[in-house]
């Protein structure tokens, strides 16, 4: 069995239910929030791998009044006030870590996966220009990292069509499906150093309400996500 791997599927299995009871609830409603979308607004599906990351700190040593994930999540940035993350690590008023947790569920994944990646762009930019300018001391480099969790589905693996009118795209995202495209958006944030950490789990609606999911990237794994963020929050404790 591989390592975390119940704690893993605890987790998918927490996301799909929620996400399943939320729609339903929703889907009797008179409000605009139905659907798929009142499944992404209502928040909460990723809890379960919130508390997988708490707990793996907590076996470490981690203080838990140095853990925040329901409260007290707001940090300083450069180009706005504040961002309001899912997990930070503040420690005798340094800051260690700082985690974001996604997910992408279809049938909508194009202005979604848009969506997605700007907000994974701009939240480290933001994150990282507040840092240069000294928000966040004396602390020295807090770990960045971010989980995404991507249902499998015909459309997240079909290719997709890309616009070219003017000049061609990076051939990489030719044919490309929503999957690969988040393959290469992960790996692209790690090698710019934008993220320190970030891990890409698939799951589909079925199988995955009773806890199946697959990593189809072995660079991305949350064994690999989890190593380096539990040893840069552990050596400065």
């Amino acid at each position: 069995m591989r390592k975390f791997d119940t704690d893993l599927r605890d987790a998918v299995k927490h996301f799909w239910i929620t996400r399943q009871a939320q729609s339903a609830k929703q889907g009797h409603g008179t409000g605009k929030d139905k659907g798929s979308r009142s499944a992404v607004t209502g928040g909460k599906q990723m809890d379960g791998f919130v508390r997988v990351v708490r707990a793996l700190l907590r076996e470490h040593q981690v203080p838990e009044s140095s853990i925040s994930t329901a409260k007290a999540l707001e940090l300083p940035g450069w180009f706005r006030a504040e961002k309001k993350w899912d997990l930070i690590i503040v420690h005798e008023g340094e800051l260690l870590a700082t985690i974001e947790f996604k997910s992408q569920i279809g049938p909508s994944f194009g202005n979604n996966f848009n969506n997605r990646t700007e907000e994974a762009l701009g939240s480290a930019t933001d994150m990282w220009a507040a840092y240069r300018e000294g928000a966040f001391k004396p602390s020295s480099r807090p770990f960045l990292g971010y989980l995404m969790l991507l249902e499998d589905c015909v459309r997240s693996q079909a290719p997709v069509k890309v616009a070219e009118p003017h000049f061609p795209v990076f051939s990489e995202f030719k044919g490309a499906s929503y999957k690969r495209r988040y393959e290469l958006l992960i790996e692209k944030l790690l090698r710019d150093r934008l993220y320190d950490g970030a891990c890409l789990i698939m799951s589909n609606s079925v199988d995955g309400a009773k806890g199946d999911y697959y990593e189809p990237q072995s660079e991305f794994t949350f064994a690999k996500f989890i190593a380096p963020l539990l040893a840069h929050v552990v050596s400065r404790i």
